[in-house]
């Protein structure tokens, strides 16, 4: 399973500190930014377990940023 997230994460240290927490709370997601991309892309890719968009969104929002998911 793979969800992508339009951001308004831009910075390259930033966003190596969310990947940072995002692979502490969530073991099983591999996550990526494509900060090249005009949505500042968040892929999160998991086989083992379905991912949660809420919990993704509220880790991005609770600092401050903005995260939605994008359709498929």
């Amino acid at each position: 399973m793979v969800k992508v997230f339009k951001t308004n994460i831009t910075d390259k240290k930033l966003a190596k500190e969310f990947l940072k927490s995002i692979h502490l709370n969530f073991r099983s997601y591999k996550a990526n930014f494509d900060l090249e991309d005009c949505d500042n892309i968040l892929r999160i890719e998991s086989f083992s377990s379905e991912i949660c968009n809420d919990c993704i969104i509220n880790l991005i929002t609770e600092k401050g940023y903005y995260a939605e998911e994008l359709p498929d």
